[in-house]
C-alpha cells in the first residue's frame, strides 16, 4: 500500500477541525486508510541515514508528519488535497465538487507527430489558470507527480507527467521523435545546454533519474515537445526543461502526460487536474487542450466525463449483509464522493466521477456503501445453513496422484505457469496450434509472454538445465494449464494436467506407457483393449500424429469418447531445439475427468 506523508497542522486545517492522534486514527479506519506512523521530518531523516538524536537536523523543522497507508487504487488519495477533501465529504463537512472543463478563450493545442509511435505514441494535456500556489501546495504538487510516478506510472514506463509554467511559453506545441544528437535544451536545474545523447551520460551519475534512462536510451529516436518558438518544455520521461520550470510564482500551469499506455495516461492527468484545481482563479475549473494525433483525429483533454453504473437496492443489500433503503444507499454513497439518482423500482443510478478511477464493477460501489455504513456496524449472525469445510476434490486427487508418481520412482518439478511463445509452440512443433493460448499484454520478458497450454515445455526446459543429473531422469508435475475458452466468462480455463518424462540411454517409451497403465488402474478406470467402446467407462488409445512426437511411436489417450492425453516418444528436432542429448518420452494427461465421486458423479460441476 502507498504511504502518504502529510503535514497533521496542515491536514486539520482543511479539516477545519484539531483531532487526537487515536481520534484521527479512529477515522482513518472508519474510511478505509490507516494511520500508519507519527513522526516528524527530523525523525524521518535521521532514520533514512542513521543519524543519532541531534545529528544533522539543524535546518529541519519539527512539525508533526502523518504516515497514512492508503490503498493502492485510490489514486485521488495520493496527496494532502485528496485526503482532506475525501474526509470533508465523508464527514459531511462539504458536497463533492463539480468539475468543469471550460475554456477561457483560445484553446491551446498539442500537435504528435507520426515519428512519436516508435517510442512513445500518446499525449494529453490540460492547463491550470489563476494558479495561486503556497510553499505547502507547491511541495505537494511535486510530491503528488513523484507518487504517481511511482505508483500507477509504473516508474515513469507507462506515463511520465511534465508540468510547465504556461507563461513562459508560446503554443501550439508539437510532440516529435528525433535522433538524441538533434535534441538540445537546458535541463531542469541545470545551467547549459545538453544535447540528449550527452544528457544520458550526465545522468548516469544521478541517483534519482539514472532509473529512467533504460526507458528510452537504447531507441534510435527520443520523445521531445517543443512549442512554437522551438523551446523545449520536456525530453518524456527523463527530465524537463529548465525555460519553463514552475515556480511558487507561477499562475497558469500546462500540464503534458506522454504515455505508452492511453488509458493510465487519461487516469493521470484527471487525478492532477482534479486535486490542483482547486488553487485556480475559478476552483474546478479546468481549461481543455486540443489534441491532434498521428491520424490527424482531434481530441480534447481533459476527459472528466461521469462513467455511469446501475445498481439495485437488493443487491447492494445482498452484498453487504445489511438490510438498507435506496435512500440511505444513496447517502452513504455520496459520502464516498459518488454522485447518485433514483431510477425507480429500487435501481440506483450511480455516476462516478474523475477522481474515482478504482470504480470498475458494480462490486466495488458495494464496497464503498459498506465502507460508509461501517464495518464494525455489520450485526455479526450464524449463518442460516450449517455446512462444513473440505478439500477441494481436484486437490484431493492431484495430492494422491504426486504421491503415487513418488512412490514409482519420478521426481516431482514445480515450473512457472508463463513462457514464450517460441517455448510453448515452435520448439514443440506446434505452429498451428498458437490460438489456444492466453497471451500476456506489455510482458517485462520474451521468457514470459503467455500461459503456457502445456506442461511438456517447461518439463523439456527443466530437464535441458539439469544435464549433469545421472541418466535415467524421471521427472513428473501435477499442475494447471490455461487455454482459451469461450464458454467461460474470463474467455479463458484451467486445466488440471499430469506430465511424466523419462529421458535416458533409450526412449524408455514402455517406461512411460507403464506408467500411465499404473495410473489408470489406481484411478479404478478398465483399459479397452478391444478400442470399441464395449467396456464401460474405459480408457483406450490410438495411434496419433502429433508433430512433437516422433511418427509411429505415439498414441491419444481417450476417455468415454474424449480425448483426455498423448504419450509417446519426443521427437528429436523438438529435443534439439531444447538442447537435450538423451532421447526422452512423455505422456501428459488430464485428470479433471477422473474427479468423480464412488457413483460415477463428476464433482467438478
Amino acid at each position: 500500500m502507498p504511504t502518504v506523508s502529510v503535514g497533521r497542522d496542515n491536514l486539520f486545517r482543511e479539516l477545519g477541525k484539531v483531532y487526537t492522534d487515536e481520534e484521527f486514527e479512529d477515522l482513518c479506519f472508519e474510511f478505509g486508510i490507516e494511520l500508519d506512523d507519527v513522526t516528524t521530518e527530523k525523525e524521518m531523516v535521521r532514520k533514512e541515514l542513521g543519524l543519532a538524536e541531534g545529528q544533522g537536523d539543524a535546518d529541519l523543522e519539527d512539525e508533526i508528519i502523518y504516515k497514512i497507508d492508503i490503498p493502492a487504487n485510490r489514486y485521488d488519495l495520493l496527496c494532502l488535497e485528496g485526503i482532506s477533501r475525501a474526509l470533508r465529504v465523508f464527514l459531511g463537512k462539504e458536497e463533492m465538487p463539480t468539475y468543469k472543463v471550460v475554456a477561457g478563450g483560445e484553446i491551446q493545442t498539442m500537435r504528435i507527430k507520426p515519428e512519436t509511435a516508435l517510442i512513445r505514441p500518446h499525449v494529453v494535456c490540460a492547463t491550470l489558470r489563476g494558479v495561486t500556489f503556497t510553499k505547502e501546495s507547491y511541495q505537494s504538487f511535486i510530491d503528488l507527480q513523484d507518487k504517481l510516478h511511482q505508483n500507477l506510472c509504473r516508474q515513469r514506463t507507462l506515463v511520465a507527467i511534465g508540468t510547465h509554467d504556461l507563461d513562459t511559453l508560446k503554443g501550439p506545441f508539437r510532440y516529435e521523435a528525433l535522433p538524441p544528437e538533434k535534441i538540445v535544451f537546458t535541463p531542469l536545474k541545470q545551467t547549459r545546454d545538453f544535447n540528449a545523447k550527452d544528457l544520458m551520460e550526465f545522468y548516469k551519475s544521478d541517483q534519482k533519474l539514472k532509473q529512467y534512462l533504460h526507458i528510452i536510451e537504447d531507441s534510435p529516436v527520443f520523445p521531445v515537445i517543443y512549442d512554437s518558438n522551438g523551446t523545449v518544455l520536456s525530453l518524456p520521461p527523463i527530465i524537463n526543461g529548465a525555460h519553463s520550470a514552475i515556480t511558487l510564482d507561477t499562475k497558469n500551469v500546462f500540464i503534458e502526460c506522454t504515455a505508452t499506455d492511453h488509458t493510465k495516461a487519461n487516469i493521470v492527468l484527471n487525478t492532477v487536474v482534479t486535486m490542483f484545481s482547486q488553487y485556480c482563479s475559478q476552483p474546478f475549473v479546468i481549461e481543455p487542450v486540443n489534441v491532434i494525433d498521428q491520424f490527424e483525429k482531434e481530441r480534447v483533454y481533459p476527459n472528466l466525463g461521469l462513467k455511469e453504473f446501475k445498481v439495485t437496492e437488493g443487491e447492494v443489500c445482498k452484498a453487504i449483509g445489511v438490510d438498507v433503503g435506496a435512500e440511505k444507499i444513496a447517502s452513504l454513497l455520496r459520502k464516498m464522493q459518488l454522485l447518485v439518482e433514483p431510477s425507480g423500482s429500487g435501481d440506483l443510478l450511480v455516476k462516478v466521477p474523475p477522481t474515482r478511477s478504482d470504480i470498475l464493477h458494480a462490486c466495488d460501489i458495494y464496497e464503498d456503501v459498506a465502507i460508509a455504513w461501517g464495518y464494525n456496524n455489520i450485526v455479526k449472525e450464524v449463518p442460516q445453513c450449517m455446512t462444513m469445510g473440505k478439500e477441494f476434490p481436484l486437490n484431493q486427487l492431484s495430492d494422491m496422484l504426486r504421491n503415487e508418481m513418488a512412490l514409482i520412482g519420478f521426481t516431482e518439478i514445480l515450473t512457472f505457469g508463463l513462457c514464450s511463445h517460441e517455448e510453448n509452440f515452435t520448439h514443440l512443433r506446434r505452429e498451428h496450434m498458437k490460438d489456444t493460448a492466453v497471451t500476456v499484454g506489455n510482458p517485462k520478458t520474451l521468457e514470459f509472454e503467455l500461459c503456457r497450454t502445456s506442461l511438456l515445455p517447461c518439463a523439456l526446459k527443466t530437464l535441458a538445465a539439469n544435464k549433469d543429473a545421472p541418466v535415467p531422469v524421471k521427472l513428473f508435475e501435477l499442475s494447471d494449464v490455461i487455454l482459451v475458452s469461450e464458454e467461460h466468462e474470463t474467455g479463458a480455463k484451467n486445466e488440471r494436467r499430469l506430465i511424466a518424462l523419462y529421458s535416458g540411454k533409450d526412449s524408455g517409451f514402455e517406461v512411460v506407457h507403464g506408467t500411465l497403465n499404473r495410473i489408470m488402474e489406481i484411478l479404478g478406470v478398465p483399459v479397452d483393449l478391444e478400442g470399441d467402446g464395449s467396456t464401460k467407462d474405459a480408457y483406450s488409445w490410438k495411434e496419433s500424429e502429433e508433430k512433437t512426437f516422433f511418427p509411429g511411436r505415439q498414441a491419444i489417450v481417450s476417455f468415454k469418447g474424449k480425448e483426455i492425453g498423448i504419450f509417446g516418444v519426443i521427437h528429436p528436432e523438438v529435443l534439439k531445439n531444447f538442447d537435450i542429448v538423451f532421447p526422452c518420452s512423455a505422456f501428459e494427461l488430464n485428470i479433471e475427468p477422473f474427479c468423480y465421486d464412488q457413483f460415477g458423479n463428476c464433482l467438478l460441476v
